[in-house]
C-alpha cells in the first residue's frame, strides 16, 4: 500500500466495529533522486493553458506519488496528463505534466510542489507566472448590441407519464365498454325469447309474409308446423322437431296418458289433422284455399295456447336451480369485466412507462416506481456539523451519531479523549459514514502512512475479501494534508445483500495532539454515489490545533 496505483489483496472488516489507531516512528530510507519543475511559458493570456512538468529521476524500484487535485493554487488544474516514463541506464525518469490556467490578470506565484518517493518528500522550486488582459481595440473592432431573450419551451413535467396512465387508462376504459356493450346486444339477439312468444311472434311474421296471397301453401305450411313443433319441442318432447307426424302424435298420446301433460282428445285430433293436411300440401303438392289456411292457422295458435295453459308450473327445485345457474353465470361475466379492466390498466401503465422512458431515460423511471435510496440521500437537505476534537467539520446526509468509545486503562495516560460518530450502522445500508477522532495528552507525533496501514489492516482483520488500495494526499482548503485511500472490498457474507463489491474513501490526518480519520463506504451506483461521495469529501475540514 505504499504507491497510488498500486492494488495490494487485504480483507475486511464489519463496517460498525470502532477503527483502531496504531501510530509509529517512521524510518525514512536516504534516496537518490532529482525532482525538476518548468513550464512552457511565463507570460499568458487570460484563460489560457500553461503546461507545468515535473521530471524525477528515481531508482526502478522506487514509488513515486506525484501531487493530485488543486495544490497549485492560486492557479488552476484544468487537466492532469498520464505520467510518461523512460528507462536509461538503470533509472527511470518520469515526467508529469498539468495544465493550468488563471482567469485573472497579476503577477502570481506556482507553490512548490510536493513529491513522495518512497515516503520520502520532495520539493520542487516554485515558479512565477504574468498574466495578461487581452487588449480589445474598440476603434476597430465592430461592437455589437446584447442579442434579445429566446424563450425557450418549457419541458414537459417528470409526472406527464402520470397523467398518460390516467389517459391511458380512460381511452382503454372507453374502448373496453364500448365492446363489452357491443358483445352484449349481440348475445341478447342471439338469445332465444321464451317458447310461447317465440311461437307467437313467428304467427305474426307468417301473417306479415302474405305467403297465401302469393300462391306459395307449400312455404306457408312448413312455416306454419315447423311454429308448432318448436314450441312443442321446448316445452313438452324434446324430439318433436325431428318426429314426423304420426310419431309425433303418438307421443303427445304417451305424455297424456302418463299424466305429464293433460291434453284433450279434441287438441290432439285437430293438431293431427292439421299436420298431414300440411303433409299433403308439402310432399302431394296439394293446393289449399286461403280459407282453410286461415283457418288452420288460428287453429295452430289455439293448440299453443291451450298447451300453454296445461304446462305444470316449475317446481322448487327446478326454479332454485334456474336462479344458481344465473347466478353462476353473473359471476362469470363479472369475474370476465375485472380481468379484461386489469388488463386494460396494465396495458396503460406500460405504454406510459415506456413513453416515459423514453422521454427521460429508464433509470429515472426505476428511480420513480421503485424508489432509489441513494438519490434520496443526494437530493435531500444536508446537514454541516462539527465533530469530536480535535473537531472534524463536513457535509452529510444526515447528522452522525455518536458511540461510546471504551479503551483500556493502560492508553489512560497517552489519550486524552476518542470520539467515535456514524451513520448508516446497518452493514446492508447502502452508504455507511465513520468518522473518529483522538486527542492526546502530550504532543505526539504520528505517522499518517503507519496510522493509514493499520485503520486498512483493521479491515481484513474482521472478515472481508479482496482489498483493492489505491493511495494519494489529500489537503484541504485550509491546507491541511492527509492521506487518501481508496478502492473496493467483497463485503463478508450477509454483510451486503444488493453488491458483491463494495467502494471505500479512507482520509486521515494527524497534527500535533491528535488525529482525525473517515471512513465513507458505499454501494456505487455509478449515478448518485460518486456525486455523494465527492460532497462529502469537499466539505472536510480540519480544526487546527495551536502547535
Amino acid at each position: 500500500m505504499q504507491s497510488s496505483n498500486r492494488h495490494i489483496i487485504f480483507g475486511f472488516s464489519k463496517m460498525g466495529a470502532i477503527i483502531g489507531f496504531i501510530f509509529a516512528f517512521a524510518i525514512t530510507n536516504q534516496l537518490h533522486a532529482q525532482v525538476t519543475a518548468q513550464v512552457d511559458s511565463t507570460n499568458i493570456k487570460i484563460g489560457q493553458e500553461i503546461i507545468y512538468s515535473m521530471q524525477i529521476e528515481v531508482d526502478t524500484t522506487a514509488f513515486v506519488t506525484f501531487p493530485e487535485g488543486q495544490s497549485f493554487l492560486p492557479l488552476e488544474v484544468i487537466e492532469s496528463y498520464d505520467i510518461d516514463t523512460t528507462f536509461a541506464q538503470g533509472k527511470n525518469t518520469l515526467l508529469k505534466r498539468y495544465g493550468l490556467t488563471q482567469f485573472d490578470s497579476g503577477r502570481y506565484v506556482i507553490p512548490q510542489q510536493r513529491v513522495l518517493v518512497n515516503d520520502r518528500a520532495f520539493l520542487t522550486d516554485s515558479l512565477v507566472i504574468e498574466v495578461n488582459n487581452v487588449v480589445v481595440d474598440t476603434t476597430k473592432q465592430q461592437m455589437f448590441d446584447i442579442r434579445p431573450g429566446i424563450e425557450v419551451p418549457k419541458p414537459p413535467s417528470k409526472y406527464v407519464w402520470l397523467i398518460g396512465i390516467l389517459i391511458g387508462a380512460l381511452v382503454g376504459g372507453a374502448v373496453a365498454y364500448w365492446f363489452a356493450k357491443r358483445k352484449k346486444a349481440k348475445e341478447e339477439a342471439k338469445k332465444p325469447l321464451p317458447p310461447y312468444e317465440e311461437a307467437i311472434t313467428a304467427l305474426q311474421q307468417l301473417d306479415d309474409s302474405k305467403l297465401l296471397t302469393q300462391d306459395k301453401s307449400k312455404a306457408y305450411y312448413t312455416v306454419l308446423t315447423e311454429i308448432v313443433k318448436r314450441y312443442l319441442d321446448r316445452e313438452v318432447d324434446a324430439t318433436a322437431l325431428e318426429s314426423t307426424t304420426k310419431e309425433l302424435i303418438e307421443r303427445l298420446q304417451l305424455h297424456k296418458d302418463a299424466g305429464h301433460f293433460d291434453f284433450s282428445r279434441e287438441t290432439i285430433q285437430k293438431l293431427d289433422t292439421i299436420l298431414k293436411r300440411a303433409d299433403l300440401v308439402k310432399f302431394a303438392k296439394m293446393t289449399q284455399e286461403l280459407g282453410q289456411a286461415t283457418a288452420d292457422r288460428k287453429d295452430i295458435e289455439s293448440i299453443i295456447n291451450t298447451t300453454k295453459e296445461i304446462i305444470p308450473e316449475p317446481t322448487e327445485e327446478e326454479l332454485l336451480e334456474t336462479i344458481e345457474y344465473q347466478a353462476m353465470l353473473g359471476r362469470k361475466r363479472r369475474r370476465r369485466r375485472v380481468t379484461v379492466g386489469a388488463m386494460i390498466l396494465v396495458g396503460a401503465f406500460l405504454v406510459s412507462s415506456l413513453v416515459y422512458g423514453i422521454a427521460y431515460g429508464f433509470d429515472e423511471l426505476g428511480d420513480q416506481v421503485l424508489g432509489n435510496e441513494m438519490r434520496d440521500l443526494a437530493e435531500t437537505d444536508w446537514v454541516l456539523s462539527e465533530y469530536g476534537l480535535p473537531a472534524i467539520i463536513l457535509e452529510t446526509p444526515d447528522v452522525l451519531v455518536r458511540t461510546p468509545v471504551q479503551f483500556a486503562d493502560s492508553l489512560a495516560f497517552a489519550i486524552k479523549s476518542m470520539d467515535f460518530f456514524s451513520f448508516g450502522e446497518n452493514s446492508n445500508e447502502p452508504l455507511q459514514i465513520m468518522l473518529s477522532t483522538t486527542q492526546f495528552t502530550q504532543p505526539k507525533e504520528a505517522d499518517l502512512d503507519a496510522g493509514l496501514n493499520e485503520a486498512l489492516a483493521k479491515i481484513e482483520q474482521n472478515g472481508g475479501t479482496n482489498l483493492i488500495v489505491k493511495r494519494d494526499d489529500f489537503k484541504t482548503d485550509k491546507g491541511i494534508i492527509g492521506l487518501r485511500a481508496y478502492g473496493q472490498f467483497k463485503p463478508a457474507k450477509g454483510d451486503r445483500i444488493k453488491s458483491d463489491l463494495v467502494s471505500y474513501e479512507l482520509l486521515y490526518f494527524a497534527q500535533n495532539q491528535g488525529v482525525q480519520q473517515l471512513m465513507i463506504i458505499y454501494e456505487d451506483d455509478e449515478r448518485f454515489a460518486s456525486q455523494i461521495v465527492k460532497r462529502i469529501k469537499e466539505s472536510v475540514e480540519l480544526e487546527i490545533t495551536k502547535n
